[in-house]
Formats: C-alpha cells, structure tokens, sequence
C-alpha cells in the first residue's frame, strides 16, 4: 500500500452524507453514468440516448447520439450486456465539444454541442478498441480513455477476472497504448499536478496509480491505498486536499480515501442480502445481470460516479446505471478543479 502522509486534520472525519438532506437534479434520465460540471451550474451527463445538458435554471435538453436499443435505453441492469450505443465516459475537449466512451459501440466520439457526432478512435495498433469505459483530457490538451477487456462478451472478464484492461493516449503521434494489464480498467483522473494517473480497477475492487512522463508514458505502477477497498470502484474524483471519493457500485457505498490510506463511508446505500448473493457468485464466476441489479440501491440505483459541481466545487452529483435523475448534496470541502476549469486552464 502507498499512500501520501499528511498530518492535517481531514474535513471528512467524522463527516456523513445525510440522505434526509439530498436534492435531485434532472427527471427521465437514462442511465446518468458519467456527469461533467461547468462553472456557471451547467450539468452535462451520458444518457442511455445520447448525453443531456441539465442547465441551471432548471431546464435540460437531450442530445441524441448514436441510435441505443429498446433495452439500452431502459437503463437497466441488462443494458450492460446487450449491444447498440451506450455512451459512458464523458470529458471536454479543448473547443468545448464532449468526447464520448461508448460501451455499446466500443469507440471513442466527439460531440460538438449541437449534436453532431463522428468517430474519433475505432482501432489501436490495428485492432478493435474494446469495451471502451472512460475518457479524460489533460492541460496539454491530450486525450487519454480506458478499455476495461477486450473479452467477447465483456461480462467474461468478471467471472474469469480477465486483467486485459488498458489505457490509451491519442496525441499528435497518434492513438497508442500507454498501460495494460488493469483488471476491469475503469475511470481515470490525475492528481492536481498531473504527476500521477489514479485508475480504479473495478474487478480487481482496488486503486492503481502511475507517474505520468512529459512524452505520455505511464510508469512506476503501484497500489494506492487498500488491496481492496471492499467493494467495487467503480468512478471517483479528488478533492482539494487529497482524498479520493469513490462510488463502490453493487456495495452501493460512498467512500473516501485518505490520503493517509483510512477508508472512510460517507453514503451507504447498500442491500446486504441481494449483495451477499453476488459476492457468492462473483467467488465462484457465475455472476449474471440479475444478480448485479438486484444490488440496486435507492439513492443512485448501480452507483457509478462521483462529480464535484457548482461555483465553489462543493456540490457533489452522483451518477448510476439505474437512475432517472442526480442525486446532490453539499461538502465540507471543494472538488479539485477539472482540467476544463478557468483555475486548470494551461
């Protein structure tokens, strides 16, 4: 285990989301994976049809992507394993417009505002990308996304623990892979200097980080924090001083790790029994869909994703599989800024 010493009191000890207190942002989402903040209170999350904008008087707009099908757009459980478009990860690029992880079609997209819709990356090194998950910018404008398996059908990679998981890097020499053998690789962010890529490994249930070279390469690989988090991480954001919140899908918890290596639940909105049956089954590889959606939390249904938002990056949104809408709550400590933020900005 490695982690970064600090003997600053942490404004999360002690400190518990009130469920009573949450508010809900958005009505008939589909599947609101993946979020994305801007300064002026805009929300911009995946949907099952496409990625909607949640603007801050209120109002939202759908934007269609890629046609999903009948099951997809349900946003259920089984949407995970049936085919057609479901978009995932999200990030702005340098011009604004969304890139896009499809887990559905497997490719990397971009997205101007107005909808309009093209491949950005379909192949690496020659071959299909992949169950592509997530994707993310840094300063230099470089775009960095995750495959968590190249196994057909992904699901194999749960029960078979398959750890051909990658990261990729598209950059002026082109779309490379800069990391592999990840289990189940699945969000990615960097620390405030861009000196470390933090990368959850959901199947592996445990945070990786890697130093972050000037030419895009990914070295000195380590285990932040626990060997497992007990549970499965699933998406994550750091905040101002350091800690890691990490949604534990299926466990349906909040977590926050220190940067002292303390585990500690800010939300658990679990299910013992419906988990303990898939425990069981995961030990023995006979996962199936039924059992990962019965898990289904209330709060977050599937909980996948963390997004600190607002002005003052301290209102917090979290992402599901399962929801129709975001659920908000306020924290004790701001969100590090994103690389899209005035204060990030090169």
């Amino acid at each position: 285990m490695t982690t970064t010493r600090s003997s600053a009191a942490n404004p999360l000890t002690g400190w518990r989301v009130d469920p009573d207190a949450l508010s809900y942002v958005g009505v008939g989402l589909r599947r609101p994976e993946c979020i994305l903040a801007e300064p002026d209170g805009s929300l911009w999350t995946a949907d099952a049809r496409g990625v909607v904008h949640l603007r801050p008087d209120g109002t939202q707009r759908l934007i269609e992507g890629r046609p999903a099908t009948a099951d997809a757009r349900t946003g259920t459980a089984d949407s995970l394993i049936l085919g057609g478009s479901l978009p995932n990860g999200l990030a702005f690029d340098r011009n604004g417009d969304l890139l896009i992880a499809n887990f559905g079609t497997d490719l990397i997209e971009r997205m101007t505002r107005d909808g309009a819709l093209s491949t950005l990356c379909d192949r690496i090194d020659g071959q299909p990308l992949g169950k592509t998950n997530f994707v993310l910018t840094d300063r230099r404008g470089r775009i960095w996304f995750t495959v968590t398996t190249r196994q057909v059908p992904w699901t194999r990679s749960i029960n078979e623990r398959t750890a051909d998981g990658y990261i990729g890097l598209i950059d002026e020499r082109g779309a490379r892979i800069v990391a592999d053998g990840f289990c189940g690789t699945n969000e990615i962010h960097f620390d405030a200097a861009e000196e470390w890529l933090y990368v959850a490994e959901t199947n592996a249930r445990r945070i990786s980080r890697l130093r972050v070279g000037a030419d895009g390469a990914l070295t000195d690989r380590e285990v932040y924090g626990p060997s497992d988090l007990g549970g499965f991480p699933d998406g994550f954001a750091l905040d101002a001083v350091g800690n890691l919140w990490i949604t534990l899908i299926l466990t349906e918890r909040l977590i926050a790790l220190t940067p002292t290596g303390e585990v500690l639940t800010l939300l658990d909105d679990g299910k013992p029994d419906a988990l303990a049956a898939y425990e069981a089954a995961y030990a023995q590889g006979t996962v199936t869909p039924a059992l990962l959606g019965a898990c289904a939390g209330t709060i977050a249904p599937l909980m996948a994703s963390v997004t600190f938002a607002g002005p003052d990056l301290r209102t917090v949104c979290l992402g599901s599989l399962g929801g129709d809408r975001l659920p908000v709550f306020r924290s004790p400590v701001p969100g590090l800024p994103p690389t899209h933020w005035p204060t990030r900005a090169p």
